[in-house]
């Protein structure tokens, strides 16, 4: 009888206002301690420093490029089996090369090598007659323009979509080929033309609309090669055929590279 019923309530709700906060702040430092160590992790990617060294060449020459592999091996580096074995072709500029393999075969693996995402293990490869590892990483990028299945898309404008956000890219160019690439219609009915915004990963687009944005940004980019990894596997007979045509205005006038696993 020493404590009324008010008072022991009182005592547990007083418990339980201490206890919510103490049980808050517990939460937070393991919130804390997940941040301290991704930001360990981010200190540790930011401090790698590249294997593949920028060369001293700044520019290749205009239009179509000529490229050439001589020899080429290449495996990776925790792995010395040979993924790539004495590859040599020579590519002659305006000419396109079709390559057709199984999954697996290392045909998208000539296209790291191309961008230097990899270093080749053995052998040269040549760009304009320029070895790629003369060449300035940022010229490479620019020249050389690669399509693929995957479509990244950004929430962000269609301009913004289109040029990377360049600020510099006239609105006029960034329409006419749109419309020159069969996308006049689809353009037409955008709400706010190339002020419309696109949602991330291409939410609201079809696969062939998605694909044919991708060949508009390396038109826009005006490459003298043209790398197509395997860009209609995921779309129907009808959309393949108008890609197809989108295909050829892209090629017109440069050195293109199409990879496929079926004819």
């Amino acid at each position: 009888g020493r404590a009324t019923l008010g008072a022991i309530y009182l005592m547990y709700h007083y418990t339980q206002m201490l206890f919510n906060p103490l049980e808050q702040i517990a939460h937070q430092i393991q919130d804390l301690q997940k941040a301290a160590a991704g930001i360990g992790r981010v200190r540790e990617l930011m401090a790698k420093k590249a294997a593949i060294c920028d060369g001293e060449v700044a520019s290749l020459p205009e239009g179509a490029l000529p490229l050439a592999f001589e020899d080429v091996s290449f495996h990776y580096e925790d792995d010395n089996e040979l993924v790539l074995k004495d590859i040599a072709f020579a590519l002659e500029p305006g000419r396109t090369l079709g390559l057709l393999g199984r999954t697996g075969s290392g045909k998208t693996t000539l296209t790291r090598l191309l961008f230097r995402l990899y270093e080749a293990s053995e052998g040269r490869i040549r760009l304009g007659g320029v070895a790629l590892r003369d060449l300035k990483l940022d010229c490479l990028r620019r020249r050389v323009a690669m399509v693929t299945q995957e479509v990244q898309l950004f929430r962000a404008t269609v301009r913004d979509n289109l040029t990377f956000f360049k600020p510099n890219v006239p609105d006029e160019r960034i329409i006419a080929v749109l419309r020159d690439l069969g996308m006049g219609d689809w353009f037409d009915r955008l709400p706010q033309g190339l002020d419309t915004e696109l949602q991330a990963g291409g939410e609201g687009l079809s696969a062939g609309e998605a694909q044919l944005l991708a060949f508009a940004r390396a038109f826009l980019g005006d490459p003298g090669l043209v790398i197509l990894d395997e860009p209609s596997s995921r779309l129907d007979p009808a959309t393949e055929k108008l890609l197809e045509r989108a295909m050829d205005r892209l090629l017109h006038g440069r050195t293109g590279i199409i990879i496929a696993h079926r004819l």
